[in-house]
């Protein structure tokens, strides 16, 4: 089976060079493997490195092609490459990731035991490690200070998820489904793949694939992907809030807590009656309690100590409140979000499941 493995960047040219080194270690053939490179209007070297790496391999891999994305957000570069690629299996990977050797191989391994979409654990990496930023790989990768995804955790086995990263699909199921909603950040994948589920489509995670997701190398830079991550959810719900599940919520019912319980202790304070404030007390001893006992389980699992570290217990609270008040912002920017839509999403979707069947028609006729 012939792979389109695609790439989507912008601003990527610290992040582009390893990714691209594990492009070429992959195991399976270059002769099967078409490289779909996607810019979306980066000011930095990402677009020469695109064009460095074609120059030099371009007779090696079945095609290598570059596009742009004029449009600029990451579902209408996802949407680009699925137009622009040939394989019978489509496979995404983010531009600040990396791959095993195996990963391309594996995944076509899934596919063809006869699943259509597929991936595995997606655990998070760091580039250029340094204390503290190992500090903030701990942040990400505990379900305290990320969230309970299946995708962010290895082992399990064999299973059916409702959505993944990085994933492998059939081009079939964007002939059947259509492409990526362009007027969705962050949450283009969800709604993807629940679309993806009510066309009758399983997305299998296995654990025979896995690959890595480098985290933001910085507090403020992990802060306002949080914080994005929240709006997006918020603003999904005036779209397809079946996308999306009860943990999405998770950090906006911490903050809607904690403004009700600041306002019970307010309220007690001003009036003498104490027992308003005990709401606040038990929310913050709760609180504490869980963020010291997340801290001191994080630390171990890291199997060292480095003073960093003792900073997670302020990062967790932070992380939490910034996704919770991005969220927040979304669901009160809904309806003025809603209005200025104006229906070249669903075009773009439909124009992505219109070029795929006719990929398919192609390829049935050459049969």
């Amino acid at each position: 089976m012939t792979v389109s493995l695609c790439v989507i960047a912008y601003n990527e040219q610290n992040a582009l060079p390893s990714l691209l080194d594990d492009i070429l270690s992959q195991s399976y053939p270059r002769k099967d493997t078409e490289l779909v490179f996607v810019d979306s209007g980066s000011h930095d070297a990402t677009k020469k490195i695109y064009e460095a790496f074609r120059d030099s391999h371009i007779g090696e891999y079945l095609g290598i092609v570059i596009c742009d994305n004029p449009a600029g957000n990451q579902a209408s570069g996802w949407n680009t490459a699925i137009r622009a690629s040939s394989g019978d299996i489509i496979i995404r990977v983010d531009a600040h990731a990396s791959i095993p050797e195996f990963f391309v191989e594996n995944n076509v391994k899934v596919i063809k035991s006869g699943e259509d979409v597929c991936g595995g654990a997606r655990p998070s990496n760091i580039l250029d490690p340094t204390p503290y930023r190992e500090m903030l790989l701990l942040a990400e990768s505990s379900m305290f200070g990320s969230s309970f995804a299946s995708y962010r955790r290895t082992g399990g086995g064999k299973r059916y998820v409702s959505s993944l990263f990085h994933g492998a699909y059939r081009r079939e199921v964007f002939a059947k489904a259509g492409g990526f909603n362009s007027s969705l950040g962050r949450t283009e994948d969800n709604e993807l793949h629940w679309r993806i589920r009510q066309n009758g489509y399983r997305i299998c995670q296995s654990d025979e694939i896995i690959s890595y997701q480098n985290i933001r190398p910085t507090l403020g830079a992990m802060l306002r992907q949080k914080y994005g991550n929240g709006k997006w959810i918020g603003l999904t719900v005036g779209v397809c809030p079946g996308c999306l599940s009860l943990f999405h919520f998770v950090p906006f019912c911490f903050v809607i807590a904690v403004i009700l319980c600041a306002g019970l202790l307010a309220a007690g304070l001003l009036t003498g009656i104490f027992l308003l404030t005990l709401p606040a007390v038990l929310l913050c001893g709760a609180y504490l309690l869980a963020d010291i006992f997340m801290s001191v389980t994080a630390v171990v699992s890291a199997g060292k100590f480095t003073p960093p570290m003792l900073l997670l217990g302020f990062v967790f609270p932070m992380l939490h409140i910034v996704y919770g008040v991005g969220t927040l912002v979304g669901l009160c920017r809904i309806h003025g979000w809603k209005r200025s839509l104006d229906g070249s999403a669903e075009k773009e979707i439909e124009e992505v499941r219109e070029c795929a069947a006719a990929r398919l028609r192609v390829r049935e006729e050459k049969l």
